[in-house]
């Protein structure tokens, strides 16, 4: 059954809100790996039994929010970035062993592709359109990344339409649904940007360090490396507290 990425009402989603939102990539042999970009399935499945032991669940965007704005806490957010191939064999059980869920932000411009966006490589294969029909079935959540992976804010005006407007009609022809949540290449938004994503109908976007545009439209995430064990999570949920806490809105002891 297919996660519910139904968008969530937009006063449920207040621009000081902080939710902890943690950034995957590929899920497989970090050996080669020159952006620390991958993890292993055995370190995913260590990572996420730290997180269980401290009381938290991980959960798709769409999720999280919905469940903040209801008043639950308890969650964290899981998305992965770029749409891997191996998310279906490697990452997909580990998370269904652990009653967790996430977002898989994809890239619909480039079905079964790879990453050759990265210079460095190593070259990896992305889900086909049955890859990521696949993926929403098992109950995770889809959600663009832009159709090829470009740096938006460096496209023309009608090429950004089609990085955003596109993609999210590209993904309801693939999966039958319109994405909730859009997911900025590298990373990286500016207004123009976050504008067009909120014309083309998303209830969110997802950033890294979006800096002054945070909110809604520019949700902070923390990058997760194979590096990451439980001293360094909680270094990393520190640094998010302390980063995005806001005045007479900060939520302090929860990760949801």
């Amino acid at each position: 059954m297919a996660a519910d990425t139904s968008p969530p009402r937009a006063r449920t989603l207040p621009v000081r809100s902080r939710p902890w939102i943690l950034t995957y990539h590929s899920v497989s042999d970090p050996t080669d790996d020159p952006y620390g970009i991958t993890v292993s399935a055995d370190r995913l499945d260590e990572q996420l039994t730290w997180l269980r032991r401290r009381g938290l669940t991980g959960v798709g965007t769409a999720a999280l929010l919905r469940a903040r704005a209801a008043g639950k806490r308890g969650l964290v957010g899981l998305t992965f970035d770029d749409g891997y191939a191996d998310f279906l064999d490697e990452a997909l059980p580990v998370l269904l062993a652990h009653g967790c869920t996430a977002t898989v932000f994809v890239l619909p411009g480039r079905p079964g592709g790879s990453n050759d966006w990265d210079p460095l490589g190593p070259r990896r294969r992305l889900l086909t359109e049955e890859g990521v029909r696949t993926v929403a079935a098992a109950g995770m959540e889809i959600g663009s990344h832009g159709l090829l992976h470009r740096d938006l804010t460096e496209l023309s005006d009608d090429e950004l339409r089609r990085e955003t407007h596109g993609s999210r009609e590209e993904l309801r022809r693939v999966t039958g649904r319109a994405p909730s949540g859009f997911c900025y290449p590298y990373g990286i938004a500016d207004r123009r940007v976050a504008e067009s994503v909120r014309e083309a109908g998303y209830a969110y976007g997802c950033a890294l360090v979006p800096g002054a545009l945070t909110g809604p439209l520019a949700l902070p995430r923390t990058h997760v490396s194979h590096a990451d064990r439980g001293a360094r999570l909680r270094a990393k949920e520190v640094r998010h507290r302390l980063r995005y806490r806001s005045a007479g809105n900060a939520h302090r002891g929860e990760a949801g």
